[in-house]
């Protein structure tokens, strides 16, 4: 018995990082980049490393360039948190597993560390394996909850639930993670946007310029915690930009959704301390007249342009910055 489960990466346009203080966004899949999980039946429970858990280097220059890639960790560790939070699920609710085993061993194409969701692609990829395997259901709203929960508690690693969410659900998701509404169900309020009313979206990324979401979260998370209002009326301005883009989106006028893009962006950076090299890719998309903000945590961005001749035109200054510049593909056709 041979599974092989996908999960794709994604970009936040509008309301992150609001996923982690109870505010709202709105999110969309990716389809151009994706972690492939693949299990099958074996005498005993193994996860095989891939390449990029790799321990063997030609020169200790090829070292430190994997560690500036990748950071210290493959993805073993997640995919081995990620079955023992299968488990402990199953545990907790009464679901008996039969005794059998398993080898899995993964592959992504996600750009690492630049704000596309590998990691959590990575474990969505490897719930849906499990789930398959011991036949076993997770109500769909709950399934990002336990994905989050692989880092969060296991890894120690701060994150919201926005990645989890649209990689559970693909497509477009408008998110509500409001305070009352998670602490009544446990999880938020998940509204599908039909793909046809998104306005022409556009990727750049240079790879780099990665810096891990464990890095970018860290100080604005803290200063939250400690009750600093302008975090708090950050959190709440970035919830409002998404409420804005969603109500837009559904009147059929998301190509005005890319004022709401801006306004996130320039906020975010009144609170966070940013690469000025990251910020010079939406700095160029906007100079073209394109709106422009982070997919995630940094290091990739998404926009809007207005038609092909604005495209060609952001896809030739972007080449002046070594940087890649594709349409995502986000439906299944």
């Amino acid at each position: 018995m041979a599974i092989e489960c996908v999960a794709y990466s994604r970009a936040g346009l509008v309301g992150n990082p609001s996923d982690g203080y109870f505010g709202k966004t709105i999110s969309v899949i990716i389809r151009d980049f994706y972690a492939k999980v693949s299990l099958y039946e074996s005498p005993h429970l193994e996860i095989i490393p891939s390449f990029q858990d790799q321990s063997k280097y030609e020169s200790i220059e090829n070292l430190v360039e994997d560690v500036r890639l990748n950071g210290y960790y493959g993805g073993i560790r997640l995919m081995k948190a990620g079955i023992y939070k299968f488990y402990r699920y199953c545990q907790k609710h009464n679901i008996h597993l039969p005794q059998k085993n398993f080898s899995i061993r993964y592959r992504s194409t996600i750009p690492r560390r630049l704000g596309l969701a590998g990691s959590s692609a990575l474990v969505t990829a490897t719930m849906k394996c499990l789930m398959e395997f011991y036949e076993v259901e997770i109500p769909k709203p709950i399934l990002p909850n336990i994905i989050l929960s692989v880092e969060t508690e296991e890894l120690g690693i701060f994150a919201g639930l926005q990645d989890r969410v649209i990689q559970v659900y693909e497509g477009c998701v408008f998110m509500d993670f409001g305070k009352e509404l998670m602490e009544k169900q446990g999880y938020g309020y998940y509204e599908e946007i039909p793909i046809s009313l998104l306005p022409k979206l556009f990727i750049a990324y240079r790879k780099e310029l990665s810096e891990g979401s464990e890095v970018f979260h860290n100080n604005v998370r803290q200063r939250w915690l400690d009750g600093d209002p302008e975090v708090h009326q950050a959190m709440y301005d970035f919830a409002e930009y998404a409420q804005k883009a969603r109500d837009l989106l559904w009147a059929g006028r998301g190509d005005e959704i890319g004022v709401w893009m801006d306004l996130n962006f320039d906020r975010r950076k009144s609170i966070y301390n940013l690469d000025p090299r990251q910020v010079r890719l939406v700095d160029i998309a906007r100079s073209v007249g394109a709106n422009a903000q982070f997919t995630g945590s940094g290091g990739a961005i998404v926009g809007i342009y207005k038609d092909e001749e604005m495209y060609e035109q952001i896809v030739k200054a972007m080449q002046a910055e070594n940087a890649v510049v594709l349409k995502p593909k986000i439906d299944l056709d």
